[in-house]
């Protein structure tokens, strides 16, 4: 494998800071999300989630341990701009930077997304992503936060997962701000993604030696039949994967999903002049999140794009979700026939199961293992065929709030025992510290 390709572990604010109300932190749609009754599993919110807000340094020392060479993290906007704009919480700021600095002390790189999610609740009332004006805010943060920053986050992330945001909390529903409908997601994407591309220009204006891009979920597309669904997977494709690819490295956005989105949303006259360019200013790399493929078949009923998901191949994760290593190889590959050498960090990659507690200071998790293994060993086939990755981050650090499920699934190489707060490190967070040692060594 590369030399130059540094292996680390991912995390998010709202999943694993806790301290929700602490030191001047304001609510977010997460806070507000989790808060209302039927909206996540059992009721449980990230109020305490790891506690790592108050536990950060032996945190950083269990990173240390497993040999982690970076470590992506997500910064709270309500937690340094608790209105989202305005008055700066100056607590908030010598939080992040005495992580960073810790994680340099510790040779560790860190690498900071200014957006995981958890947009402050005050923006959210004024109409959140769903107005352009959130992207004006968001790039305002984003100066702050390099200016603040800048000498010691090098590698900053812009937006996690803007399909994410836009569908599942706009046109699904199932994620914050829990929103149902559709136009107004499609408006989302796109503010998201002019997010982006003003928060590139404010970190470049604020740490002009920064490295910056930011991070898409993608996957291949499967039709569940090879025939009848072959447009069903274009849809999709074109939903999940070009409409954000095209945008952020082609400055358009793809005609066939245009025309689609406009018969059945109706015009999206909220691109403006400009907006696209912007979007795909200058990026250092392209964060790429891959946990599974996504089998579809054609359903008329099913949205605007007429596409609904097929039943996972066997086996399947904690989540349902199909384990598939040769599909990140298959991705990898795509984007570079189809993108160019674009460096590529791949952000999340993981899985969640059933852990059992631990037990004599162990938690064996085979499969989580097994996962990692051969996920690591499609990577190396991508780097082997001229994709130029630069890192890896398995998802997670630590067993977490995990969104709508609450705490049911773990996706940690650490287990956590949430009423002591204890951590583990698991049989898969040990495999992977002894792998990074091998790869230090020369022995992959």
């Amino acid at each position: 494998m590369s030399d130059g390709l540094k292996f680390g572990a991912a995390t998010a604010a709202y999943q694993i800071e806790g301290a929700a109300r602490a030191d001047g932190r304001g609510e977010s749609i997460w806070d507000r999300f989790a808060h209302t009754p039927g909206r996540v599993a059992r009721g449980d919110t990230g109020d305490v989630a790891c506690d790592h807000y108050h536990r950060w340094r032996a945190d950083l020392d269990l990173m240390a341990e497993l040999g982690l060479e970076a470590y992506r993290f997500s910064i709270s906007w309500s937690r340094v701009l608790p209105e989202g704009e305005g008055a700066v919480n100056s607590a908030g700021l010598r939080f992040y930077r005495e992580l960073a600095e810790g994680l340099r002390e510790r040779g560790i790189e860190p690498i900071a997304t200014l957006y995981h999610w958890d947009l402050p609740q005050a923006l959210q009332e004024r109409g959140g992503w769903a107005e352009r004006a959130t992207a004006q805010r968001f790039g305002e943060y984003a100066v702050l936060m390099a200016a603040e920053l800048g000498d010691v986050v090098r590698e900053w992330i812009t937006v996690n997962e803007p399909w994410v945001i836009a569908f599942q909390g706009h046109a699904h529903g199932t994620k914050a701000p829990g929103i149902r409908d559709w136009p107004t997601a499609l408006r989302v994407s796109h503010n998201a993604l002019l997010g982006h591309g003003l928060a590139l220009q404010a970190v470049r204006a604020a740490a002009p030696d920064a490295r910056a891009g930011i991070t898409l979920n993608l996957a291949p597309v499967v039709a569940a039949d090879a025939e009848d669904d072959a447009l069903a997977v274009e849809r999709m494709d074109g939903h999940l994967n070009r409409w954000f690819l095209e945008a952020v490295l082609r400055a358009r956005y793809p005609g066939d999903m245009i025309d689609l989105y406009e018969r059945r949303c109706g015009p999206l006259d909220w691109i403006e002049d400009g907006d696209l360019p912007l979007i795909a200013g200058r990026t250092e790399f392209l964060g790429v999140n891959y946990y599974a493929p996504m089998r579809v078949r054609a359903d008329a009923s099913r949205g605007p794009i007429g596409v609904r998901q097929a039943p996972p191949g066997p086996p399947t994760t904690g989540m349902g979700w199909e384990v598939a290593p040769d599909g990140l190889r298959e991705l990898l590959v795509r984007i570079k026939d189809d993108y160019g050498d674009v460096p590529i960090a791949i952000t999340e990659n993981g899985a969640a199961y059933r852990d059992p507690p631990a037990s004599n200071g162990r938690v064996e998790d085979p499969e989580r293992t097994a996962y990692i293994e051969a996920h690591l060993a499609a990577l190396r086939q991508a780097v082997e065929a001229g994709v130029p990755v630069e890192r890896y981050f398995v998802w997670s650090l630590l067993d977490n709030f995990e969104w709508e499920w609450g705490y049911d699934q773990r996706f940690g190489i650490v287990h956590v025992d949430f009423e002591t707060q204890r951590r583990t490190p698991k049989q898969s967070g040990l495999w992977y510290r002894d792998y990074i040692r091998r790869m230090r060594n020369g022995e992959g």
